[in-house]
């Protein structure tokens, strides 16, 4: 059976890269309208137009590229830039997504907004006016969203959300996207957009935006988030568990708090005032609480009982370095309540920090319920912070 449509390469003559099927019909209307639809493929041209889109267009024969970028921008004109609008129609598929975003890399040869509208059934234009009717095509173009959101939507969506590490790897994946931006006008608003649908703070977006723009060659697989360089440590890991730098302050209240249930175990309560695994960060440290924790409380040769249950030789070697670190300040159930409420602060902080990121990615008139739940939630969180600083800082003097 022959082939339905012939592809024909190009000639000195015609040349694909510069023409537009349809544009013939839709050049006075995209013009007059300040507006151009594009669409996949000549059947959906032809749907589209008797649906009464009459700006619809498709490349001939070629992926959409740069040349055809700059064809229809002239023909939309370059006065304002707030009214004129590109309209682009992919499939709701891998492919669709891969379109878009080769289409948002391009994305600075328009001067106009651009915007991408997708039929969540993935029919096409043609099929879709085939089933639906022609009003069902001229609300697939009414419903269509800006580009740029579209694609970071597509991004962030492949990793976990609601943990912290899938915020971030869906930070370092979305970050390049807006780092290419060329026109800095646009990168502010598209900071604070990428930070509402991750739910993480812009300035942390801003800075790693900055980073990414700065990064000379892309990564070789798309999506896929790098490690930082500043993240990246020297330290030696054995059998499984990392050995962890004495000197980090961000683990400075984990270590401390460990150090006083090593050293002074007689200052904390039979609960060890509250102290959970979770508060640990650290996989090292957190190997040490579940140890410290799970073995039965003897003052008499301890930690003893905490070396015998750990396999681990990292963990080990930091209970014995732990064992002779010298205290701060001598022990007492008042230093060790102030320490554990350092550390369950933090865990409080981090907690309210996971559930304010759900608040902003939860819309609170089409999940009034899960709103309010977490919401309440905060409020708990909140209050507990609050005492816990209280009792972190210390007796007033």
């Amino acid at each position: 059976m022959p082939a339905k449509y012939l592809n024909t390469p190009e000639t000195p003559v015609y040349k694909k890269s510069q023409v537009m099927y349809g544009l013939d019909l839709a050049r006075v209307h995209i013009a007059k309208k300040n507006q151009v639809v594009v669409v996949e493929g000549y059947t959906d041209v032809m749907a589209a137009h008797l649906s009464g889109v009459d700006t619809a267009v498709a490349s001939c024969g070629t992926a959409f590229g740069d040349d055809h970028a700059r064809l229809l921008q002239r023909l939309i004109g370059s006065n304002d830039s707030l009214k004129g609008e590109v309209v682009f129609t992919f499939d709701g598929d891998a492919a669709g997504q891969a379109a878009a975003l080769k289409v948002f890399k391009g994305d600075q040869n328009f001067i106009a907004q651009t915007y991408v509208a997708i039929e969540p059934t993935g029919l096409d234009p043609c099929d879709l006016r085939i089933q639906h009717g022609d009003a069902a095509v001229r609300e697939l173009v009414g419903r269509r969203v800006p580009l740029y959101r579209f694609v970071m939507q597509n991004t962030v969506g492949q990793f976990d959300l609601d943990r912290v590490d899938g915020r971030l790897a869906a930070l370092r994946a979305a970050a390049p996207l807006v780092g290419s931006v060329r026109d800095n006008s646009l990168v502010t608003g598209y900071v604070h957009e990428l930070a509402k649908l991750i739910g993480t703070d812009v300035e942390e977006v801003r800075r790693e935006v900055s980073r990414a723009a700065r990064r000379p060659v892309a990564s070789a697989h798309p999506g896929r988030p790098e490690p930082a360089p500043e993240e990246e440590s020297d330290a030696p890991a054995l059998l499984g568990l990392p050995f962890p730098d004495a000197r980090d302050r961000r683990l400075e209240v984990e270590r401390g708090t460990l150090r006083l249930m090593v050293r002074a175990p007689e200052c904390f309560n039979a609960s060890w005032n509250g102290v959970s695994a979770d508060d640990f960060t650290h996989p090292t440290y957190r190997a040490m609480g579940e140890a410290i924790m799970g073995v039965t409380r003897s003052l008499d040769d301890w930690p003893q009982p905490v070396a015998e249950v750990l396999t681990d030789p990292v963990a080990e070697q930091v209970l014995a370095a732990l064992a002779v670190e010298p205290l701060l300040r001598p022990a007492t159930p008042g230093y060790a309540a102030e320490y554990v409420a350092k550390l369950r602060l933090m865990t409080t902080s981090r907690r309210i920090a996971e559930l304010k990121s759900r608040l902003q990615r939860t819309n609170p008139v089409d999940e009034q319920a899960t709103y309010n739940r977490m919401f309440a939630k905060l409020l708990e969180l909140e209050k507990s912070r609050q005492e816990l600083g209280a009792i972190a800082a210390g007796p007033a003097d």
